[in-house]
């Protein structure tokens, strides 16, 4: 926002109002109180109750700040920032950032002594950080944004750490604005979580978002579950849409995905089940079988980090062969990558569970259950649900090698080593795990919700936190 939140308009582009959009945020805007109006006219900070009576109808309104900017930003908004970031984070307010800064009332040397993005750093893990984009954004304003715990973006959004200026002037190329991080670049590497149309599926996006973290509904609904009895086909070498095992487990309406143009074969969203809000984190068998690649590990650590600091409880859906292997794979570090997994898994502190779909092998099962099994509150299967300490027809081709190369015949050696994958799969199979105590149980489909719901009511609920859960959530 600028000045007069209800009145300035950016200089260019189409006229966006970001101070309106800003104030959009809350559904009755002169609630907005106490603007900072002082010198520094194109930064405005306030404070206000944010209404998420749309999302949730009976819940309380939220405490925010808003802090938001226009094109021309400098050194004396930023002092202004610092301010309005300070008394965010004396009052664990939810904050909110937009706009677009470009500094030009250069009063001392390199002003590198401001202290915004020092403090807004600060607030990461504290209170949740949601920064919503329109038009370009650039430089100082990006690594705002950047720390942001979920970043929404408007269709016509171009997001980078330098604008087309100081790319040229650094001898890097003359290029358009709107070359520089388009949506088309930002929604696949994984900088945006959640693209939008325009401000207001933004604003309407910003509060969907923060109704996840003041607390359970009242009222819900649900599909019919006897429905999830069926969505696995039964031949294990056909795929599904998990977002429709999801869609159809959680409450009506109640999905709310994040990052899904990144990182493909994991799935992470927020959900409600009878309207209790959680995080869900689902293996994606559309893409790579559910293999784990790396852009998916980033991706579910990160998440994990974003519920254990504002305590929503994790709900694992497990279908893997496991991390994925190969040169190209080790490529892009996923030693590194993958393990962020097991380390973020073995620190949550919020209660969390795990339910295996399918396929369940090797480490990559693991890291979907917090590094074993035995980790979760429960690990229960589906009668579909297939185990192992890696792929079957991976075992088969490495533990019987010599058998099947000694069979000349191809036809015979197929026969075999079908054979010998059926007889693993026999061995492997959820039942069979359970009887060995491996997993807790096998369940109907049908019974998923009644699992979630009778381990949330006896979970050990933690006091109220006071300051941060974690130091950070990270950026990545």
């Amino acid at each position: 926002m600028t000045g007069d939140a209800r009145q300035l308009e950016h200089t260019t582009g189409a006229g966006r109002q970001i101070g309106d959009t800003s104030v959009a945020v809350t559904s009755q805007p002169e609630r907005v109180e106490n603007f900072v109006h002082t010198i520094a006219h194109r930064a405005l900070g306030a404070s206000c109750r944010l209404d998420v009576e749309d999302a949730c109808e009976w819940l309380p309104d939220v405490d925010v700040t808003i802090q938001a900017h226009r094109d021309c930003f400098g050194r004396g908004e930023r002092r202004k920032q610092a301010h309005i970031l300070k008394r965010a984070s004396e009052a664990e307010r939810r904050s909110f950032s937009g706009g677009r800064p470009g500094d030009t009332d250069g009063t001392g040397v390199a002003g590198l002594d401001c202290m915004a993005f020092h403090l807004f750093g600060r607030l990461s893990g504290l209170v949740p950080l949601v920064g919503i984009n329109s038009g370009r954004c650039f430089a100082g304003n990006a690594a705002l944004l950047g720390c942001c715990d979920v970043v929404i973006a408007t269709a016509n959004s171009s997001i980078g750490m330098g604008g087309p200026a100081m790319i040229e002037g650094g001898g890097l190329g003359v290029f358009h604005p709107d070359e520089v991080g388009p949506m088309s670049v930002q929604m696949r590497n994984g900088v945006v979580d959640i693209a939008v149309e325009d401000e207001a599926e933004a604003v309407q996006a910003a509060k969907n978002y923060l109704s996840y973290f003041q607390g359970p509904l009242r009222e819900w609904e649900c599909t019919d579950q006897r429905l999830l009895r069926n969505i696995i086909p039964e031949n294990r070498l056909r795929i599904y849409d998990v977002r429709a095992v999801i869609e159809m487990l959680a409450d009506a309406g109640s999905v709310l995905e994040l990052r899904r143009h990144f990182g493909p074969g994991m799935v992470t969203a927020l959900i409600r089940i009878e309207g209790r809000p959680l995080g869900l984190i689902a293996n994606n068998p559309v893409h790579l079988a559910g293999a784990i690649d790396s852009n998916g590990a980033d991706k579910a650590a990160r998440f994990m980090q974003l519920c254990d600091a504002f305590d929503l409880p994790l709900l694992f859906l497990c279908d893997t062969p496991g991390i994925m292997v190969g040169p190209e794979a080790e490529k892009t570090a996923l030693v590194r990558h993958c393990t962020r997994m097991f380390v973020t898994g073995a620190s949550l502190s919020v209660p969390f569970f795990t339910i295996v779909l399918r396929k369940a092998y090797g480490l990559g099962a693991q890291a979907m259950a917090g590094g074993s099994f035995k980790a979760p509150i429960f690990t229960i299967s589906w009668p579909t649900g297939e185990f192992g300490g890696m792929g079957l027809e991976g075992a088969v081709k490495l533990g019987y090698r010599n058998e099947l190369a000694a069979i000349e015949d191809a036809d015979e050696r197929r026969k075999l080593f079908e054979e010998m994958v059926a007889r693993m799969y026999e061995h492997g199979k959820a039942v069979n795990t359970a009887s060995h105590f491996e997993i807790d149980d096998v369940i109907d489909p049908a019974e998923s919700r009644r699992w979630i719901t009778a381990a949330l009511r006896t979970a050990e609920r933690r006091d109220p936190k006071s300051g941060k859960a974690r130091p950070n959530i990270d950026t990545w």
